[in-house]
């Protein structure tokens, strides 16, 4: 039996914390689709869905199993339509898992999938997207904190954008 699990996020962008959990879930299952969420059609945060898409290909292209997907309805309606068995979730902090627990059992009352909290490696547990954006914004480095393609990609999108 192939074992496929998704790693569902808004990766906006994808950081080295997000890297540490696909890597380690590309270790234990078959298979892995990095799944961006959010509405194609809104624009909402830096970068656009295609944008956050390519960026997440460039950071896991030496992961052989590991594709990039996007969706932006029910996840479990998402792991029904392409039989993914596991949802793999980071968790950074206990904040992290009052957070993701209740959305685990919902979505296993829904359908029947189990969720897979990896714990994220403490270097990279004080890491967030939102974080990373607004040391970026400010002037700050956050180049270690972001696969190097990424990091780079802020500072392009920052120095494009009207003052």
């Amino acid at each position: 039996m192939t074992i496929t699990a998704v790693c569902p996020g808004s990766f906006d962008p994808i950081t080295m914390g997000h890297m540490d959990i696909i890597t380690r879930a590309s270790s234990q299952f078959d298979e892995v689709t990095v799944v961006v969420t959010g509405n194609p059609h809104k624009s909402s945060g830096m970068f656009t869905i295609e944008e956050r898409k390519e960026l997440i290909r460039e950071a896991v292209k030496s992961l052989p199993n590991v594709k990039v997907d996007h969706w932006a309805g029910l996840l479990v309606d998402y792991t029904t339509a392409h039989g993914i068995n596991i949802l793999v979730k980071g968790l950074r902090t206990s904040l992290d898992y009052e957070y993701e627990l209740p959305m685990a059992q919902m979505n296993r009352r829904l359908t029947g999938i189990d969720t897979a909290f990896f714990m994220t490696d403490p270097k990279y547990g004080y890491i967030s997207s939102t974080l990373c954006k607004e040391v970026t914004i400010y002037g700050g480095d956050v180049s270690d904190m972001l696969p190097e393609h990424v990091a780079e990609a802020m500072r392009e999108k920052l120095t494009a954008r009207p003052k």
